[in-house]
């Protein structure tokens, strides 16, 4: 997968389809990359292909494709921030491929995809996605539905980025090799559009914090927001890959002096 900032500067939620469907190569395509995708925090994301006749699947958001492509993972420590990256690069990969796909986490018969995706013990399906080629309109719900969360804006990058503390501003032309992969995660899609992610760029290193919502706790074993903050750590990690940035994962605590009420998640650091 090439061009990352491309796929994700391009990339929209797709909620209408054309009904054309997806041949056999395409799904064997999606499934060889989905099973080789892996994640930092080392926890495997099974994907499966559902169908909504078949499994009795109902998303009132979405119209034109019957197909979705559902991921389970075990429930343990860093599982919601795990498949937000795993799953986010899958559905960064469908783009590539020309396909859409809109991230869905509560919009649909949760029961029913749960049971399609035959979860274990111990697992859940924090979402699922349609699948297909997105139709040349958008439906008037879609229209509206993007409007309400405003879907194409975005915070400003000092807003969301900071220098050595929470204290100042990170201006973009002063962020060196990572202001790519930072604008990439400004660019990334989050629950109802609440960017809730945070980085402190401090001695090579960028640290990612969550700043919660307010009425986006962690409803049972769904976490919405940790699962953006996989989405955002993903962004950053293709795209340093892609720009040869030589980094490496860790979740060691920087003991910076957070605002808000700040939770920190991991770091990427400069080897």
């Amino acid at each position: 997968m090439n061009n990352i900032a491309e796929l994700i500067t391009k990339r929209r939620s797709v909620r209408t389809y054309d009904g054309r469907a997806l041949d056999e190569s395409t799904k064997e395509q999606l499934l060889s990359y989905a099973n080789a995708i892996q994640n930092p925090f080392n926890l495997p994301v099974k994907f499966k292909f559902l169908d909504a006749k078949k499994d009795g699947l109902t998303c009132p958001v979405v119209s034109g494709t019957e197909l979705y492509v559902g991921g389970k993972i075990e429930n343990v420590p860093n599982a919601s921030v795990a498949f937000g990256y795993s799953f986010e690069e899958f559905v960064l990969y469908a783009q590539s491929l020309g396909l859409g796909t809109v991230w869905l986490g509560g919009t649909m018969n949760r029961s029913a995809f749960e049971q399609a995706m035959d979860l274990g013990e111990n697992e859940m399906m924090p979402c699922a996605t349609p699948i297909g080629y997105a139709a040349k309109k958008m439906s008037i719900r879609e229209t509206m539905m993007r409007k309400a969360i405003k879907s194409d804006e975005r915070l400003p990058f000092e807003e969301l980025f900071f220098d050595g503390s929470f204290d100042t501003p990170l201006a973009k032309e002063k962020a060196g090799e990572f202001a790519e992969p930072l604008e990439m995660v400004r660019l990334a899609p989050s629950a109802v559009n609440k960017q809730p992610w945070r980085v402190v760029v401090a001695d090579h290193a960028a640290h990612f914090y969550l700043k919660r919502s307010k009425g986006f706790g962690h409803e049972g074993k769904l976490d919405m927001q940790m699962i953006d903050m996989g989405i955002a750590l993903c962004h950053f990690a293709l795209t340093a890959k892609e720009n040869n940035l030589s980094i490496r994962f860790v979740q060691e605590d920087p003991k910076l002096m957070p605002n808000d009420g700040v939770e920190y998640i991991a770091s990427y650091k400069i080897k």
